[in-house]
């Protein structure tokens, strides 16, 4: 028994030094044994014997010399993010988008469908499809390939997946995407909000990865947040925490009306149009455009000062449609929040657009990934597909 007990905790700490050289691998340069042993704490015949075992199981690769240096360079190795393959999926009111990416987040494939905002569940949904498919299609890619996938939706997700406290798509409260996509993927599905996804996604790769504690303000024909505290995505017990736009008191529901509905819009215009005509005759010196700017700042300043009071958060970062004219609000919005708040926050524009929430699902995926293969040690050897 004594024996076995050893031979157990000679296995164990044989993954656990495997785990401590694939985290000082994913997301940095080649490096040396040399280099790895340093980072790791773990002795060079240690490390060396290890990354030997990790090359063999298909975790890690060699890297070539590039015939840049004199002599013989040390072998240099990598993590093997192409081992596996994660989906995040933005099904939103105007379009579908799908990103493909790696086990470090690089992205290597997009795919982007229009969609309307009154269709039906089922032709949304076989958008969703298709779009999958152009993605994984150009990527030369099987579902079978993709170790999670994430799905941002617009509405508050509860434990079940679903948006069913409200939601701006038609029928969307009967859907769940992680039941309709598991015909065809037997990875984890997860469904999130699409304004947390966004908050993840300005931490992760935009305008706050400095900050720990962030509100997220979707600024648009829609108005929602998401807040980080303490690094973490907050979510509430019912998936609903940031959804202070339900308070109408706080007049985030009829906030885009004031751009909306701005005198002078010319009859006819394209309701997608409505906002930019507005920037636009607003950076002209429009009176009605940039009084319409004004009103909905106001607005706007109602529900981000009930957060920024109750959560203090580092930053604020201003995403969603209208970020893209934040040389046009963030100054009002400054003003308003030093009228209404103790303390103001720094307010940034987000640097992610239109892909944000599908980068906040690629990153809530490879977390995902993270909890169920590197958490406690090292995974089996991989197979070749």
């Amino acid at each position: 028994m004594v024996a076995e007990a050893a031979g157990a905790d000679v296995s164990k700490l044989r993954e656990l030094n495997s785990l401590s050289i694939v985290r000082a691998l994913r997301g940095q340069p080649p490096a040396t044994v040399t280099e790895l042993a340093a980072r790791t704490g773990l002795s060079r015949p240690g490390t060396d014997v290890v990354i030997r075992q990790l090359v063999t199981d298909g975790w890690v690769q060699v890297v070539e010399p590039d015939g840049s240096s004199v002599g013989r360079p040390a072998r240099r190795y990598r993590f093997n993010a192409g081992a596996g393959h994660v989906l995040g999926v933005d099904v939103g009111g105007h379009k579908i988008l799908v990103l493909l990416a790696d086990l470090e987040g690089r992205v290597l494939h997009s795919h982007r469908r229009p969609v309307e905002p009154d269709d039906d569940p089922a032709t949304r949904l076989a958008a969703v499809d298709a779009a999958i498919t152009e993605c994984l299609s150009a990527a030369g890619m099987r579902p079978d390939q993709i170790w999670a996938v994430t799905v941002g939706v617009t509405g508050p997700v509860d434990a079940t997946g679903r948006t069913t406290l409200f939601t701006p798509l038609p029928g969307w409260a009967s859907v769940s995407p992680a039941d309709h996509l598991s015909a065809r993927f037997s990875c984890p599905i997860l469904v999130e909000n699409d304004c947390k996804l966004a908050a993840v996604a300005e931490r992760w790769k935009g305008a706050a990865q400095d900050a720990d504690d962030i509100v997220y303000l979707l600024a648009g024909m829609r108005t929602g947040a998401g807040l980080i505290l303490d690094g973490t995505l907050r979510r509430g017990y019912g998936g609903a925490a940031g959804e202070i736009g339900a308070l109408k008191a706080v007049r985030w529901l009829s906030a885009p009306s004031h751009i909306e509905n701005c005198p002078g819009l010319p009859a006819g215009i394209h309701p997608n149009d409505k906002a930019a005509w507005v920037f636009e005759r607003a950076r002209e010196g429009d009176r009605d455009a940039r009084a319409a700017l004004r009103r909905y700042v106001k607005d706007l300043a109602v529900g981000a000062a009930a957060l920024v009071l109750t959560l203090d958060p580092q930053v604020v970062v201003l995403g969603g449609g209208y970020s893209r004219s934040a040389d046009l609000l963030i100054d009002p919005l400054k003003r308003e929040l030093h009228r209404l708040c103790l303390r103001v926050p720094e307010i940034r524009a987000s640097i992610l657009g239109a892909d944000s929430v599908a980068l906040g699902a690629l990153r809530v995926a490879l977390d995902q990934v993270d909890a169920e293969l590197f958490s406690d040690g090292m995974p089996a050897p991989l197979t070749k597909a």
